[in-house]
């Protein structure tokens, strides 16, 4: 079903003007029905609400495909889908909400997702927005502003998050709600405008007393924040899979400039300053696919917690997007920087590389910054060992609760430790069965255990203020995070070289001079 659907949807690609997304800043209304007749409204909703129920991985491959036209589209469709009202409803709703709500998103009713607030962005325990229940029960009334309302201004319904104050005995706290976009006491105050992503819907929207029944409340009260997060968990696997298209489209225009520009009396490809450039952007789009393959075939098959896997896909992606973007802008030189209708109107080739790089700015951004992906990533990778110190890690504990705490910390590291000392990575013909990758595979394995010995000295040297180390914490997730890249790109290389050695070889070549590449990275930030 998935390829039939790219089918359907590369045919509709074929009739928009990215250009004229970009000029306009603005989505035309006949591509969003296009979209809509195609049924991309609908990729991840089940069949039997009317959607396509596609995988992951095919979804991911739709983005990639709709972003190469003009990005906008992907946001467009991922923040419907990936973050909007048809991924919590599916998640976290009622049967009665499920039949009422994801039959109308997979028509192309749009959807948004609200959550951030002026004052509020990556701390969500200080939301401002309310929702106060009514006396009689049947309602609450929102109250609040939200920000950065991707596809707000254009949506039908609406994904909002509000704080229910104490009641009747109910503690109340953050919760989630669908409201109509168009009930009474809501406004769409600003539509914001941006470096990049022109096209994109995204707004400022207020609610003043705005009345939303009691059966729209999604889940419990104060299950809002896990709902946002878990929403946010899969949202950010459309990240990579953006950054995937971008930069195969980074390759196309790369490799035929490479060709066809000539100094000195031969193609600038052939230099090698520019053939290193080349290099990084090939080698870089295999493994962002990879990434991303990885990550979303590990989420189709079930596994629940992908917390993991998704930020740091989504942080590998997003940092190594942007590269591409500035080394094709820094390949096509001058050309590079200028925009695409001024090389048109010049009579040259129009090619947006400027706007790529613009474009992908905001990914390091865009469902969660670097910065907070890094410390989310280290929070979850230091829990085993905050759990066996205890007491140790606390800045409040006593000399005596710590003395207590160290004990039962040395028997924990007693059996842990010694395991990081040698592995399988330090047997030379180790990893037989990946062939030519079998010593980068050795290299990720012998770098994860150097890495856990690294976040263990860590914790025993600044203990409590560990969470305080940020740019040290930082360091070591970038390590996981090209350590990871590393995994994904031999183990899908080496799938596809067994399922056909012929074309299987090439994928062998990129997954070794990316690995090449990634090397040198890991053991500069070691």
């Amino acid at each position: 079903r998935g390829a039939a659907f790219r089918a359907e949807l590369l045919e509709v690609c074929r009739t928009i003007d990215g250009r004229a997304i970009e000029r306009e800043d603005h989505i035309p209304e006949h591509v969003v029905e296009a979209l809509r007749r195609v049924g991309a409204f609908g990729m991840k909703i089940p069949p039997r609400y009317g959607g396509l129920g596609l995988s992951l991985v095919d979804y991911g491959r739709a983005l990639m495909l709709v972003s190469t036209v003009h990005p906008s589209l992907g946001a467009l469709l991922s923040a419907h889908q990936s973050i909007g009202v048809p991924e919590p409803v599916h998640q976290f709703g009622s049967p009665a909400q499920k039949q009422e709500y994801l039959p109308r998103c997979a028509a192309g009713a749009i959807s948004a997702f609200l959550l951030t607030e002026p004052d509020v962005g990556s701390d969500p325990a200080r939301l401002g927005t309310t929702a106060t229940p009514t006396e009689d029960g049947a309602a609450y009334l929102l109250d609040g502003t939200k920000l950065w309302t991707t596809n707000g201004p254009i949506a039908e319904l609406l994904v909002v998050m509000a704080v229910v104050p104490p009641h009747d005995g109910e503690r109340g706290g953050i919760s989630a709600f669908v409201v109509e976009a168009d009930t009474p006491g809501i406004t769409v105050e600003h539509r914001n405008r941006f470096m990049g992503l022109r096209g994109m819907e995204n707004g400022v929207t207020r609610f003043r007393q705005v009345r939303v029944p009691a059966e729209n409340r999604l889940g419990r009260e104060g299950q809002g924040l896990k709902i946002a997060l878990t929403t946010l968990n899969t949202g950010r696997l459309s990240i990579p899979a953006i950054c995937a298209g971008g930069s195969k489209w980074a390759l196309s225009i790369a490799r035929q400039w490479s060709t066809e520009r000539v100094q000195w009396g031969r193609p600038v490809g052939e230099h090698e300053a520019i053939a290193s450039k080349l290099a990084f952007i090939a080698a870089t789009t295999f493994a962002l696919e990879s990434v991303f393959d990885l990550s979303a075939r590990l989420a189709d098959a079930g596994q629940k917690d992908v917390r993991i896997e998704a930020a740091l896909a989504k942080l590998w992606a997003s940092e190594m997007g942007y590269r591409v973007a500035d080394e094709l802008v820094q390949i096509r030189g001058g050309r590079g920087y200028e925009s695409a209708d001024s090389l048109a109107a010049r009579g040259e080739r129009a090619v947006g590389a400027e706007q790529l790089l613009r474009d992908m700015r905001i990914n390091r951004i865009f469902e969660g910054s670097s910065e907070i992906m890094r410390l989310l990533i280290a929070r979850e990778a230091v829990d085993a060992h905050l759990a066996a110190a205890g007491e140790l890690a606390s800045r409040d504990a006593s000399l005596v609760a710590k003395a207590r705490s160290a004990v039962g910390a040395s028997r924990f590291y007693a059996r842990w430790f010694p395991g990081l000392l040698a592995g399988e990575g330090s047997r030379p013909g180790a990893y037989g069965e990946f062939g030519r990758l079998a010593r980068p595979v050795r290299f990720v394995e012998r770098s994860s255990r150097a890495l856990a010995r690294h976040t263990f000295y860590a914790m025993a040297r600044y203990q409590a203020r560990l969470d305080r180390k940020q740019v040290l914490l930082g360091r070591i997730v970038d390590i996981g995070a090209e350590l990871f890249a590393m995994s994904a790109v031999c183990t899908r290389a080496v799938a596809m070289h067994r399922a056909d050695p012929t074309t299987g070889a090439g994928a062998l070549r990129l997954a070794d001079a990316f690995c090449r590449q990634s090397r040198d990275r890991v053991e500069q930030l070691f």
